[in-house]
């Protein structure tokens, strides 16, 4: 191998090497900002095994819209029976923060963390437990309720 084809490949391999931890290193890109995109962003993030990234979005998440999410809870007394799923939607704030503190749990189990994975866990049961969540096959789930099976599950893995 010619000096010149040796220096040439070491050069590039260095500059890929760069640019791969450059991006690793890359802070998420939190699109618009909408608590849409940022609740989808951390899906995707998890569903990628992108833990920080996901934790990032829903910090983002928590930080612009839990006043909103939380004023959204506090007007209701029960989540009504049957309602569309428009209506559903008009709690954005309360369903995408609700959902953003399931994802953290979950997070933070695949992390080994279960402690702060509990803290997440607790926090959405108990201040958003009407959160809603849409499935893609066609219908909603409560994030509270998944919770709530998680929370019981660590609590029979700590006896």
């Amino acid at each position: 191998m010619k000096l010149t084809s040796f220096i040439e490949t070491t050069a590039l391999a260095i500059t890929l090497a760069l640019v791969a931890a450059a991006s690793a290193n890359a802070a998420p890109d939190f699109g618009d900002h909408r608590s849409e995109t940022l609740t989808t962003k951390a899906w995707d993030a998890y569903g990628s095994r992108n833990f920080d990234d996901a934790l990032a979005y829903i910090g983002k998440t928590v930080e612009l819209y839990e006043v909103e999410a939380k004023a959204m809870q506090a007007a209701l007394k029960e989540l009504p029976r049957r309602e569309s799923k428009e209506d559903t939607a008009k709690r954005w704030a309360l369903n995408d923060v609700g959902t953003s503190l399931f994802i953290k749990g979950e997070v933070l189990l695949k992390q080994g963390n279960k402690k702060a994975a509990k803290e997440a866990f607790d926090m959405l049961v108990k201040e958003l437990p009407f959160a809603q969540c849409w499935d893609p096959k066609g219908w909603f789930w409560k994030p509270a309720d998944a919770a709530k099976k998680r929370l019981a599950e660590l609590e029979f893995d700590a006896k």
